[in-house]
Formats: C-alpha cells, sequence, structure tokens
C-alpha cells in the first residue's frame, strides 16, 4: 500500500510540474504580443501626422466663367490669302483674365489656335473670308484646353474698302496706308470694337484680309475654363 501510495503522490507531481514548463512560453509569447500591439499604433500615428504636415491639402482651381472675354495679341500674320484651312497660330494673353478676386489667366501666357477657313478674293461670292479659332493657353507649363467662339472677318462688295466682322456688326474703317503681310501698297486698317471685341485688320490693295502681327484679337468663352493653383 505505501509503495502505491508513493507511486501516486509522485505522478501527480510529474504531472504538475509538466503542466507549469507548458504555460510558461504561452505567457512569454501573450507578452510579445502585447508589446507589439502597443508599439504599432504609436508607430503608425507618427508616420500619419509627418505625412499630413508634409502634404497641404491642395488649393480649389480657379474657374474662368462661360460668356469670359480672353483677348489675345497674335504672334504670326494671318490673312485670307495669307493664310489655309488648319494651320496653326501662335500668340500671348493681352490682358489679364481675373476669376474669383485673381488673377487666373496672367497676362503675356501663350496661346495657339488653329485657322478655321481662309479664302482670297474671288473664292466666296466675290468677297474674301477669314475665320479663327482658339483653342489652348499654356499655363504653369501646361497646356490648358479652351472653347471659345471662332471669329469671322470678311469683305464683300466691289470697290469698297471696308469690311464687316461677323458676330460684332462692326464696320473695320479707318484706311491708312502701309504695308501688310509683306505687300507693298496694302493699306491697314485701324482697330474696330464690336461683339466680344476688336482686331486690327488690314486690306490689301486687292481688298483681301490680314491680321498683322501683334492684332488684338477677343474670343468669347464658351466653356468654363479650369486653372489649377
Amino acid at each position: 500500500m505505501r509503495s502505491r501510495s508513493v507511486l501516486l503522490i509522485l505522478s501527480v507531481a510529474v504531472i504538475m510540474a509538466t503542466l507549469a514548463c507548458s504555460r510558461k512560453p504561452a505567457a512569454d509569447n501573450s507578452n510579445a504580443t502585447s508589446d507589439a500591439s502597443n508599439t504599432n499604433p504609436a508607430s503608425d500615428t507618427n508616420s500619419n501626422n509627418q505625412q499630413n504636415q508634409q502634404a497641404p491639402a491642395p488649393r480649389p482651381p480657379l474657374v474662368v466663367p462661360s460668356g469670359k472675354t480672353l483677348t489675345v495679341s497674335l504672334g504670326t500674320s494671318l490673312g485670307s490669302k495669307l493664310s489655309t484651312s488648319g494651320q496653326t497660330f501662335n500668340g500671348t494673353v493681352a490682358k489679364d483674365v481675373v476669376a474669383d478676386g485673381a488673377v487666373a489667366i496672367p497676362r503675356g501666357a501663350s496661346i495657339s489656335g488653329t485657322v478655321v477657313d481662309a479664302k482670297p478674293l474671288g473664292k466666296f461670292a466675290g468677297g474674301a473670308v477669314l475665320q479663327i479659332r482658339l483653342d489652348s493657353i499654356n499655363i504653369n507649363g501646361s497646356e490648358v484646353p479652351v472653347h471659345a467662339a471662332a471669329r469671322s472677318f470678311s469683305i464683300k462688295g466691289k470697290g469698297k474698302r471696308t469690311g464687316v466682322m461677323a458676330g460684332g456688326g462692326a464696320a473695320l474703317g479707318g484706311i491708312i496706308g502701309g504695308i501688310a503681310g509683306g505687300g507693298k501698297g496694302a493699306a491697314i486698317g485701324m482697330l474696330a470694337g464690336g461683339g466680344a471685341g476688336g482686331a486690327g485688320a488690314a486690306f490689301t490693295g486687292n481688298k483681301e484680309i490680314v491680321l498683322p502681327v501683334e492684332s488684338d484679337v477677343a474670343f468669347q468663352l464658351t466653356k468654363p475654363v479650369e486653372i489649377s493653383q
């Protein structure tokens, strides 16, 4: 009986010792997990704070509304006989364009456009036609598309040195002697207002239309233009 009791006591002691040893690693793992969980949130918070400080919220774009007038100064001579349909031209913005109390399109910004139609004398019911379109503006190195109404110029009738600007209905008079587009004996028309604005126009001796370099042409926007700040 005594030997059995001793064996039983020893067996219980061995079992308890085994259980005690097996529980210690579990406690260590729990502590390690707890330490990891306590460390990560603080690290993530600091990282997010640094990102917020380094990347401020972007400013909303400036919006130039539809109907706004944009005046450009031509960098290329254009004309009913000088130009061809599809030809591109360049220039610069002649006046600051303001939106929301700030300059959205600065004076001097580069522009590009297209000659929509150009017909010399005798190919359009006996008259001459020139139609140009503004396509884009370069602002801070980025090309911004522009939607604006095309500007049209025409001369009709024989023996008349007057031109009618389509859409504006303003006669382009004030003819003075001079040279336009390299042709001698030409006559240059003075600036004329009307509609969305005026344009410098020139008429050669046979009544061709010429817009000399640095002529101001006003285009009216048909869609808003968004300018990133």
